[in-house]
This record gives C-alpha cells, structure tokens and sequence, in this order.
C-alpha cells in the first residue's frame, strides 16, 4: 500500500532582512513567486497535501502557492516562536494520521523532489526522523549533522560545536521528514529552554533518540538547499536557476551561443534545433518551436514562434504575438496580439499590434497598425501575399484584402479590396526656389531678434 504523505511549507517569515513591502516568499525567482517553486518541487514527492503556514500577506503567499492538481490548505501562524512552533500550527493537518510528513521551507525555491523522496525513504525504512543535509565548503555559520554507525546522533550548532566538530562538512539544511504516526508526540515534547526562548525542529533529533527512535540524515546538492534572506541572495538564486535551466535546454538540444545572457522564465518553452542568440530576454508564456532563430537583444513574454521563424534583433514580442511557420520579425519590431501567417515578413521599424497578417504579406519598415482611439482597440486584417509599403498607418478596425498593394507613406482609414493599389498620402508639389526665400527670411529675423537685444 501506497504511504500516505503531508508537506508542511514554513512561509510565516516576516521577511525583515528582505526589506521589503511584501512577503519574501512572494519575490519571484524567473518570473514567479518563489513560494509557488517549492510546492511545485514537493508535488512529485509523493505528497497527498500541503499544510502551508503562512503569517505575512497570508491571502497573497496562499494564491501564489496555488497549483493545478496540488491539494493546499492554509494555516496562520500568528506568533513568530521558532521553526518547532510553525510546525505545530498545522497541528489540525498533521493530526489526520499522514504515513509521512515532510517540513520544508518557502524561501528554497531550488529544491527539488530527489532528496524528499530520500527523506521518505528513510522513514519507509524505519527512521523516525530523516534530516536533508548538505556538503559545503564553507560550513561557517551552519549546524553540522554529526553521525556514527549510520546515525544521527546530533546536530550541533556552531557556538556550541568542538574544533573537531567545526570541521564537519555536512549541514543541516532544516528540511526534514518525520514519522506520521509519532509526530504530533515528538513536536509537542520541543521545549524553549534556550536564549531566545523559541522552540527549535532541530531539537527533534535528541527527542526522537531520547525515545528510542531511529534518526537518519540524507544528502541534497548544496545549490538545491539555498535560503534566501535578502536581495543579494534573492540574486543568487535567480542566477543558480537560470544556470541550471539553461544547462537543461541545451542537452535537450538547443544552441544558446552565450547561454549566460539568456534569461528564462519558469515555463519557457523552446524546441529542439533551435537557435537562441546573445542578450535575449525571455518573459512569462514563450514558446519557441524546433528550428526558430531568436537573434541577440530581443524580449519576448506571452508569444509564440512556429518553426523556422526569426525574431530580431532588438525585436519585441509582446503577449498574444503568433509567429507562424516561417515568419519573420525583424529589427526594432514590436508585436502585440498580432498573427502572422506563414512566411509573413516584418522586417524592420514596425509596430504591429491587435492585427492578422496573412501568409506571404510584405509590411514595409515604419508601418504602425493604429489599433487604439484612446477607448478602444480595434483589429486590422491584412490577406495573404499584401505588400503594404514603407511609413503606413493602417487606422484599424480596416481590413486589407489578399494581394493588394498599399502605397508607400499612405494613411489607410477604409477596407481595401484584393488585389487593389491603395495610395493614402497629400499630394507632392515643388516651389522653386522657394528653400532660398526661406532661409534668408529665417537668418532676417534672427538678425532682427539680436539686434533688438
């Protein structure tokens, strides 16, 4: 039979070192709430529901913890008394009678299921308590896991740790795995007898063997267990996750010429064969198909590019952009709800927005759709194979049809039937010799302007 699994997810902090006017667990790491990171992390674990103890902005952390398929039930914590103390305040869950129960923490947003899994695993196996732990160079300031015959006989904070057990190089990363059936027992015996009076998870290892249980720990990559406390590490972790998302795509068969200037967000999605260029900024919602070229210095959020299009550089694509099959977006483009259909090209210095582009159309550099009449955005509909020249406005809501041909400069107010020549422009006159007039009439009055003062 299956082990029944509760996640607790500690998100109470009040956030002091952040300096921040909103909870730290709200902070996104690639353009999502480092919160929602952590469930989705433990959701593959096995679990059957999430007890999240939230305390600051409590409505907010709990809506940006919600995920599809994750059960979450929210309780507040309104004292800040220690890590044993939110652990209990999800007492009413705990109580249920889960096989396992995992604790973690809302400000590791780099975790992943792998050592959950471990932890579970040693309570599979007998443990009552199974610590997540983490080799480190740099142990400094953290409790070493101190264990003897496959053990864990203590954790020991540095203050009160030995030369010999300062030199211990596996920490406590606070993550731990508990015994269902005996934790609202052993939480219950954590005491406060300490300096800052607060009742600490960690002492659960003492507890638990002072009852004759099993206390096991596991290991977990260091960068999976990184905290954040402040901006700099909030920084910190963004960069390990984009390191790591990154390394991802290109085994997965995507080329990124300068893979430490792309920025990712959480749900990017880019296909095999595809080509991603330096300086290239990726927002929530991207999907590039197999074989699209984004060139260097392009930010795309919302948008899709089919197969073999080409984006940029320096090109926008903003949410409800649809590049089809051989599309083109090119230099200083910005697409905003815009379609383009295959082959379609924009080449350069054009802004299209709330419009459909027909397969094969031509838009000459400088065309702006006109989609806003400052109360309303209005649709322009271009056919197939249209060729709609240099410096147009299109005034949208206006539809031009398959193969017409707009004038270059031309200002476009009424539908134009296929196949037709548009011009929308005042018509050229020459007065010659009238530059000359100009210029003396202009340096006259100049003459007059410093004469006067």
């Amino acid at each position: 039979m299956e082990r029944t699994c509760l996640a607790v997810i500690l998100a109470a902090g009040d956030s002091t070192r952040m300096k921040s006017s909103k909870s730290k667990v709200l902070h996104p790491v690639a353009g999502r709430p480092m919160i929602a990171h952590v469930v989705e992390a433990v959701a593959p674990a096995g679990i059957s529901s999430v007890a999240l103890v939230v305390g600051r902005d409590a409505e907010d952390v709990a809506k940006a913890a919600s995920i599809a398929g994750v059960d979450i039930e929210s309780f507040l914590q309104k004292e800040r008394l220690g890590t044993g103390h939110a652990v209990l305040a999800a007492r009413e869950a705990i109580a249920k009678g889960y096989d396992d129960i995992l604790v973690t923490y809302g400000d590791v947003p780099l975790q992943t299921d792998g050592p959950l899994k471990a932890a579970r695993q040693g309570l599979a196996d007998g443990s009552d308590v199974v610590v997540i732990g983490f080799h480190t160079d740099r142990p400094t300031g953290y409790g070493r896991l101190l264990v003897k015959d496959g053990e864990l006989i203590a954790i020991r904070e540095e203050k009160d740790a030995t030369d010999a057990e300062r030199t211990v190089t596996w920490c406590n990363s606070g993550l731990m795995a508990i015994n269902g059936r005996k934790a609202l027992d052993l939480l219950s015996r954590i005491g406060n007898a300490n300096a800052k009076g607060e009742f600490y998870l960690t002492d659960l290892v003492e507890i638990a063997r002072s009852l004759g249980g099993r206390v096991t720990a596991v290991d977990a990559p260091e960068i999976e267990m990184t905290g954040c406390n402040t901006r700099a590490e909030l920084a910190v972790i963004e960069r390990f996750w984009q390191e790591r998302r990154r390394h991802q795509m290109m085994l997965s068969g995507v080329t990124m010429i300068a893979p430490e200037t792309v920025f990712l967000a959480y749900d990017t999605v880019i296909g095999q064969d595809a080509l991603i260029e330096p300086n290239v900024v990726f927002g929530p919602g991207a999907v590039i198909d197999s074989g699209a070229v984004i060139h260097a210095f392009s930010h795309i959020e919302g948008a899709h590019v089919s197969q073999g299009a080409t984006v940029g550089p320096f090109a926008r694509l903003r949410p409800g952009a649809d590049l089809g099959t051989g599309s083109k977006v090119g230099n200083f483009c910005e697409v905003k709800n815009g379609r383009l259909g295959e082959g379609a090209k924009v080449n350069h210095l054009t802004y299209i927005g709330d419009a459909v582009i027909g397969a094969g159309s031509n838009i000459g550099a400088g065309t702006i759709t006109c989609n806003y009449d400052g109360v309303n955005k209005s649709e322009t509909v271009i056919g197939e194979n249209a060729f709609i020249g240099s410096n147009s406005s299109l005034v949208a809501p206006v539809t031009i049809g398959d193969g017409a041909y707009i004038a270059s400069g031309s200002v476009i107010t009424i539908n134009v039937p296929a196949d037709a020549l548009a011009l929308g422009r005042a018509r050229q006159e020459i007065k010659t010799g009238r530059a000359t007039l100009l210029r003396e009439r202009a340096l006259a009055i100049k003459a007059a302007k410093k004469a006067k003062a």
